[in-house]
């Protein structure tokens, strides 16, 4: 039986009246505020109708496509659970084994693909200038072929990490510390440190930082940006989060030291990335393919990092977190030193400390991505949710 608290979110979704039909879900400062709650709280709402045993099925058919064009365990599988949970088969576009190696366009592809699908869900996230482009080009030729009739469904495209945000990994994170906090609104005042930290692997991507101060600063949080000097990310998006606090009346500020960030902070995001200015000339390396000098970068880099192998997320600074229990959260895999690799992200003695945190963190994902679906792939997203619930279909057969 479902709780009133479960019909109270459903109440709220229906205040919140979003209309997102025959969208894209690219960058999350591209949705107003009501946008991203209804994203976070349909998850939840889905997230509870799957743990009552309840069907989340939507759709009686169609494709879900997944084009990785990077290595994901997290979100492929994600994406591969929310379009089955919807109803949706999930048909993964292998570029090597398609006409693309033979120079079909991207805009040809897009339409190929698309007949009988309702969801493309696109990772590009490894080189600056290029993912997100890509899926906005994708987004454009599908709304072209059915604008002209060629389609008779407009797919979405669904970011799944891309060079510059990976909104299903960030809502997914605020929907964490909506829950851990209590509510939204709860949010305000408080301090998330997202800070870089040693990694002995190089060129990992920025979108996940880029992601947590484009979100979370709309929200009212104090955000802290803390990395060692030479470690910045995309000027624009920094701009960005300076600016949302301005509406939200929350903070935003940019440290070199790890120590300063982690001081009363309610929340820390340790996690490494390779530099914008890094990122943005090994792109141009691998467009030209110059593969001596792809490698003497990639060494100056990993040279680069071993000066700040200090910089690891342990105990000690967890104890200068407010009242020394601040929530630790990565994206995962987390670098983890002494387990995963030699010298890393974070100590095991935290990893091991937050891991049922973690993992429940990463839970969310499926739900946010079905709720991303379900509101880019539905007319009327309040009266498909309620024909839902009314249905009550157990999705175990008894």
């Amino acid at each position: 039986m479902l709780e009133k608290s479960f019909h109270d979110k459903v109440l709220t979704f229906r205040e919140l009246a979003v209309n997102m039909y025959n969208q894209d879900y690219l960058l999350t400062w591209e949705k107003d505020l009501n946008e991203i709650k209804a994203t976070i709280l349909l998850a939840d709402i889905f997230k509870e109708l799957h743990k009552e045993g309840i069907s989340l099925k939507t759709f009686e058919t169609g494709l879900g496509i997944s084009i990785f064009r990077d290595k994901s365990t997290r979100t492929r599988f994600s994406f591969a659970s929310a379009c089955d949970a919807l109803g949706l088969d999930v048909v993964s576009l292998e570029e090597e084994k398609s006409q693309i190696s033979h120079g079909e366009t991207v805009r040809e592809t897009a339409v190929m693909i698309s007949f009988l699908s309702e969801v493309i869900g696109i990772r590009d996230d490894m080189y600056i200038g290029t993912g997100d482009s890509y899926m906005r080009e994708v987004g454009k030729a599908v709304k072209e072929s059915y604008d002209e009739g060629v389609l008779a469904q407009r797919p979405a495209v669904i970011n799944l990490q891309s060079d510059i945000d990976h909104p299903t990994q960030s809502l997914s994170d605020l929907s964490t510390l909506v829950d851990h906090f209590g509510s939204v609104e709860n949010l305000k005042g408080k301090k998330l440190a997202m800070t870089w930290t040693y990694s002995s692997s190089y060129g990992k991507p920025l979108s996940v930082p880029q992601g947590i101060i484009g979100l979370m600063t709309r929200f009212g949080m104090d955000v802290t940006l803390a990395y060692p000097k030479g470690y910045e990310l995309m000027p624009n998006v920094v701009e960005r989060a300076k600016s949302f606090t301005e509406q939200s009346k929350g903070s935003f500020q940019i440290t070199h030291s790890m120590e300063d960030s982690f001081k009363d902070a309610n929340v820390v995001y340790p996690k490494s990335w390779a530099p914008f200015e890094i990122m943005r000339q090994r792109t141009e390396l691998l467009k030209k393919k110059v593969v001596q000098a792809l490698d003497e970068l990639e060494q100056e880099c990993l040279l680069e990092n071993s000066r700040h192998m200090n910089w690891e997320c342990n105990q000690d600074l967890m104890k200068i977190t407010r009242n020394g229990d601040a929530l630790y959260m990565h994206c995962l895999p987390a670098d983890i030193s002494g387990l995963s690799c030699k010298q890393g992200e974070v100590s095991e003695e935290v990893f091991q400390h937050y891991k049922k945190q973690l993992y429940q963190q990463a839970s969310y994902k499926p739900f946010v991505i079905a709720a991303m679906i379900f509101l880019t792939r539905t007319m009327d997203p309040l009266v498909t949710l309620e024909k839902l619930i009314r249905k009550n279909t157990s999705r175990i057969l008894s």
